[in-house]
């Protein structure tokens, strides 16, 4: 097998892998922000039990995504070494600085927050969770950085063969980091309020903690419709801008422009045939695709067909890129839907209500719905990196060339077996680590007295 295809696949499984865990965990981690302040401010028992249940959930959900992340950076050395010489002036700098300035922030604040409540005092014990959110708020930042580089590489100079630094700042400041980044974080913030949503609403149908669980479940709701609304516009919107305007192969590719028409049309819907790409069954919107992208339903919009044939995705990368991020779309409106019901439920104060069947099918839904936000932020990000290819930096390093030229297929492929098996009894331990803390008596940690921290 190709040795390039095998470590492009070891990559894509873990950190596929990993990114379960960031989102849930920064989206959390801002939510327990907000119970803990509240618990704090008003010495509420029933806030205090919430940040204790969910915070056990969070070092859980923390511990694993730290262990799967230390992998992906080893990968680097081995089955990108040609990358690593090319970039490592420019790509080696937000890694160390997500380490110094985000991770030993966070995992510090955490063992504080986790251990400390009862030792500290009230106004102590929030301040470490705050700093944990931050800290891993940074840390999505940094990590951004990174891969926004490649998207919109800036601020360097090729010499000698590999790209040296020329502008720490524009490196950082890429055309397309804070756009990522932005629509990253409210993406988090969704995954963090369903992952709480959906527990609660679990515990709801089992008549578990009413009260508590109700808390958690309208805090949950509340946050989740504000991101997810934020995730269409502006965020997502600006991001759409920015690749239209940087990477407009890309552009091409995810919204299935692949010949040049007059006003192109926003695709809601299609099926993809790739050899040669057209659309069939197609529904959209004329001219919507300017207006959206350029302000103007005009827009001279390039499609597949202007640029070379060895410059724009094809094949299953081209199916990928196009599925992939209409999947995220469509994710996308479902999550304002369910959010924005339960906004309307709870305004109606049938949130809890055991003998509506409107209220039971909507618990039930956000309980199915848990790992959805996950998935959309997967689609995302299969989108974002294979809808560039060839590229791995684009516009400058094809991936072909930037694969390690001394490890060989068979190597590759027992490391993917490997790994695949250590991921599969790592998500099963987070699974069942989860499950259990959720069905033993979840609000059973009540704080006492008036020193609850």
């Amino acid at each position: 097998m190709d040795p390039v295809f095998l470590a492009r696949l070891q990559f894509a499984l873990t950190i596929g892998f990993h990114f379960i865990f960031p989102p849930i965990t920064i989206g959390l981690a801002w939510l327990l922000v907000i119970t803990e302040w509240i618990g704090w401010k008003k010495n509420d028992t029933q806030w205090q039990q919430v940040s204790i249940f969910f915070g056990k959930l969070f070092a859980i959900s923390f511990s694993i995504g730290v262990a799967t992340g230390i992998v992906m950076e080893f990968q680097f050395g081995t089955n990108w070494a040609s990358y690593s010489q090319f970039v490592g002036d420019i790509f080696g700098a937000p890694l160390a600085a997500e380490a110094i300035f985000a991770f030993f922030l966070e995992s510090s604040f955490l063992g504080l927050y986790l251990f400390g409540r009862n030792r500290v005092s009230k106004g102590i014990h929030w301040f470490s969770i705050l700093m944990v959110a931050i800290g891993a708020t940074i840390s999505a930042f940094w990590i951004i950085v990174a891969n926004s580089w490649q998207q919109t590489p800036d601020g360097f100079i090729l010499q000698n063969g590999r790209a040296e630094l020329l502008s720490f700042t524009k490196a950082v400041f890429n055309p397309s980091t804070l756009p990522r980044y932005f629509h990253t974080m409210v993406a988090s913030f969704i995954a963090g309020s369903f992952f709480m949503g959906g527990i609660s609403a679990y515990l709801v149908l089992k008549n578990e903690s009413i009260n508590l669980s109700g808390k958690s479940l309208r805090l949950s709701v509340i946050f989740g419709t504000i991101a997810s609304i934020a995730a269409l516009f502006p965020t997502g919107h600006l991001h759409s801008e920015q690749v239209a305007r940087t990477q407009p192969e890309k552009f091409a590719a995810i919204e299935g422009l692949y010949e040049n028409v007059d006003k192109p049309p926003l695709v809601l819907f299609a099926l993809l045939s790739t050899d040669p790409p057209v659309l069939k069954a197609k529904i959209g919107i004329p001219g919507l695709l300017g207006l959206i992208a350029f302000g103007d339903i005009n827009a001279d919009i390039k499609s597949l067909a202007d640029f070379p044939s060895d410059e724009v995705p094809k094949g299953a990368e081209l199916w990928l890129s196009f599925v992939s991020y209409h999947n995220m779309i469509i994710l996308g409106m479902f999550f304002i839907g369910m959010m924005t019901l339960g906004v309307l439920l709870i305004v109606r104060k049938k949130e809890t209500d055991k003998t509506s069947f409107i209220s039971r099918w909507w618990l039930r839904l956000m309980v199915l719905s848990i790992p959805l936000p996950i998935a959309a932020c997967e689609f995302g990000w299969v989108t974002a990196e294979v809808g560039r290819q060839p590229w791995i930096v684009y516009k400058i390093l094809k991936t072909k060339d930037a694969a390690s030229i001394t490890v060989g297929s068979g190597e590759i492929l027992f490391s993917i077996i490997m790994f695949g098996l250590i991921y599969l009894l790592l998500g099963a331990l987070w699974i069942f680590l989860l499950y259990k803390k959720i069905n033993e008596n979840p609000f059973n940690a009540v704080p006492h007295g008036k020193e609850a921290y």
